[in-house]
């Protein structure tokens, strides 16, 4: 098959079977740039699944780029909770203060532009420019370079395949309707070119795919074994007041989880335990440990930590705690509306296991959780 004949036939395809999702314009219909732009973000290393209710939501509390650029950070951070990955979050915030403030509430159209936005990389800049401009733009996730590596029969192992997957791919993408090819390519690799057992048979592409006919479709990409996820490990510190107030402490806006909020904690270290240091607690108390580890994997480790509880009066003041000024009171029933990470919703929440009491305060955080 020549480029064209694979373009002709995916978007022949694409116009029958095309999923219905809320951020895509209707046949004949001009895409909005800023929810092309907010999917794209959302969709960030998660599921369409995973990303549907909250796109709805954060569409129904900023309906574009101008309300999302007023909105408060902390407003976002938590509606982001359990999403993960939360620099996106903050990356989301900036852009849109940025598209307002120095471009007017316009997004810019070309891929060199896009991409001097904040959280704004290749992929993304290219997916806005090919989905809402109509650009010859390719975006390459990783639905998109499974389909690539199987019509090529690409056995280079990723990551070193990315930029023969990335030339191939390239190659395909037409001038016109550039942005229902990628969605094409998305959908396709989404629904029958699947991870495993591919539905090769109903394939629209299936007469011009290389690792089809090799046998090897199935097997492709192949990729590199990652290397075993470190273990980090700490001390996490629930401080409980008598009137049903958690202390929460604010992270810093750099970093992993940056601007959530979180129980306090010793620093997150590989190796062995290390000895309890009450110097890392938020305030002098009577800290007992509750029994079991919370137990959280992220991107590039696993964290283990051990959870202390101490119940306080109503004046309690963190005293000890690195920057008290990030530290504030907040009510469990309030609990569920904080931007609160999964990890540490977990924590307050084996914390408040071990106080029958604060249990009924705690069943939205406990709902939350199973559902993040």
């Amino acid at each position: 098959m020549h480029s064209e004949d694979y373009a002709s036939a995916l978007l022949a395809w694409y116009d029958r079977e095309r999923r219905i999702l809320p951020w895509r314009a209707a046949p004949g219909v001009t895409p909005d740039p800023y929810r092309v732009w907010l999917s794209e973000i959302m969709l960030q290393q998660t599921t369409v699944k995973a990303v549907l209710p909250r796109y709805a939501d954060v569409l129904r509390r900023w309906p574009d780029v101008r309300a999302l650029a007023a909105a408060e950070l902390g407003d976002v951070l938590a509606s982001w909770a359990g999403l993960g990955y939360y620099a996106r979050a903050r990356n989301l915030h900036a852009c849109a203060r940025e598209v307002v403030e120095r471009l007017g509430g316009s997004f810019p159209k070309t891929e060199a532009e896009l991409r001097t936005l904040p959280g704004i990389g290749d992929y993304t800049a290219a997916a806005i420019a090919a989905i809402a401009f109509g650009a010859q733009a390719t975006p390459i996730d990783g639905n998109i370079e499974r389909v690539v590596a199987r019509l090529f029969a690409v056995t280079t192992k990723l990551p070193a395949a990315k930029a023969e997957i990335r030339a191939l791919a390239l190659r395909l993408t037409p001038a016109k309707r550039a942005g229902d090819f990628a969605q094409g390519l998305m959908d396709l690799g989404a629904t029958l070119c699947s991870l495993r057992r591919p539905a090769c048979g109903l394939c629209p592409l299936v007469s011009g795919c290389a690792g089809h006919a090799q046998g090897l479709a199935e097997g492709l990409p192949y990729r590199e074994e990652k290397a075993e996820r470190p273990t980090r490990r700490g001390h996490a510190f629930v401080a409980l007041r008598d009137d049903n107030a958690v202390l929460l402490r604010e992270r810093p806006l750099k970093g992993l989880l940056g601007g959530m909020l979180e129980a306090p904690s010793s620093p997150w270290m590989e190796g062995s335990w290390s000895e309890l240091d009450l110097d890392h607690a938020p305030l002098t108390a009577s800290w007992r440990e509750v029994p079991g580890l919370v137990e959280h994997i992220f991107t590039h480790f696993h964290l283990e930590l051990a959870v202390y509880l101490a119940e306080v009066a109503s004046d309690a003041k963190p005293a000890n705690a690195a920057q008290p000024e990030r530290c504030r009171w907040v009510q469990l029933r309030d609990l569920h509306r904080a931007a609160l990470p999964s990890v540490m919703r977990k924590v307050l929440a084996h914390a408040l296991e071990a106080k029958p009491l604060a249990r009924a305060a705690a069943a939205p955080l406990r709902a939350r959780r199973r559902s993040a």
